[in-house]
């Protein structure tokens, strides 16, 4: 089956304006042998299925058959929940829909990893966040899909009064990633805090696609993405932040920093603004560089082999978006995680 063969999908081509850099022709009319809607190993509910107004790839589980279901969070979690995916087919188109839900007051942790090592295989995943009043969410992404492989995440993220979701994800690899999120931003104090790092070799391409919308008086949304490339691989940052009449007093910050380690590397940044009041704080920018060759060479001159000079620049410019997770016990999970135990 082919996806593009699927009905009442518009499906994105290079003249909207958000994937004008992304090609998914050849994911789109590659004709695999099957498909699967998975469940995940949890105490789920059954639920009515979320639609999106914005992102029609959201329609690709609708379409499948993908059934709905929903992690309820009621207490605060001692240790993260932790949710493992693993391909193991080739040539299998893999559907699964979730929505996390926050009940009111509650602190959770959760932890998702996307891994793949087969052929010509598509993860199709759909995420809710449902975050209650008072409630805060720490997610973990943590991704490594492989050549020839690819994964596309449709996020849509709600958050009730003084609410936050801490999202910080990992993209590592050299298959095909596209997250798309959509946010907005109805209630008084929300808080969308996003940080990703994406270290990407060979072919691989990976898109981020942020839709935000201030809504209401005193939230916040901080975007912040780096991108370390190497080889032929490519990148796009597409941020879009919207502040309405009703936004006064919210903090917008977009932000993406990349280092290309290869001539063929390529990333294509686009923070945007939009803004309809005067009462805000808010900023964007995004910037490219190399590493710097006279950090490199301070180091050389202390003895430090040029290999693990190297190293030690690339890790101190990534490791900032590990140090922005403030849940200790991810942290502890990003240290020991090995592909191995799972692949």
């Amino acid at each position: 089956m082919k996806l593009i063969d699927l009905k009442n999908i518009k499906f994105p081509t290079k003249k909207d304006e958000e994937f004008r850099k992304i090609d998914l022709s050849s994911l789109f009319e590659y004709s695999f042998k099957d498909k699967k809607d998975y469940i995940i190993d949890l105490n789920l509910v059954q639920k009515d299925k979320v639609s999106s107004k914005n992102n029609e790839l959201y329609k690709i589980n609708q379409d499948l058959d993908s059934k709905n279901y929903e992690l309820n969070i009621k207490e605060d979690t001692k240790e993260p929940i932790v949710i493992v995916h693993v391909l193991a087919e080739d040539d299998i188109i893999n559907t699964n829909t979730l929505n996390i839900k926050v009940e009111k007051n509650v602190k959770a942790s959760v932890i998702e990893v996307f891994l793949s090592s087969c052929k010509n295989t598509f993860y199709s995943v759909n995420r809710v966040f449902e975050v209650e009043e008072s409630a805060n969410l720490n997610y973990f992404k943590y991704q490594d899909i492989k050549q020839s492989n690819s994964l596309i995440i449709n996020a849509i993220i709600d958050l009730k009064n003084n609410a936050t979701i801490e999202h910080n994800s990992y993209e590592i690899g050299d298959g095909f990633n596209l997250s798309i999120y959509e946010t907005s931003l109805d209630n008084v104090e929300s808080s969308l805090n996003i940080n990703g790092l994406v270290r990407l070799y060979k072919e691989a391409h990976s898109s981020s696609i942020f839709n935000t919308l201030h809504n209401n008086k005193s939230s916040f949304s901080s975007i912040n993405y780096k991108h370390s490339l190497h080889d032929h691989s490519k990148a796009v940052f597409e941020a879009k932040s919207i502040v309405n009449e009703n936004g006064n007093f919210s903090k917008v910050r977009q932000n993406s920093k990349t280092i290309l380690l290869s001539d063929d590397a390529t990333i294509f940044a686009k923070p945007h603004l939009e803004i309809s009041i005067d009462e805000l704080e808010a900023s964007h920018g995004a910037t490219v560089g190399s590493l710097n060759r006279e950090q490199l060479l301070y180091l050389r001159s202390r003895g430090i082999e040029e290999s693990k000079a190297y190293e030690m620049l690339l890790k101190a410019f990534e490791n900032e978006i590990y140090d922005n997770i403030k849940d200790q016990k991810i942290k502890e999970f990003i240290t020991n995680f090995k592909r191995s135990d799972y692949v």
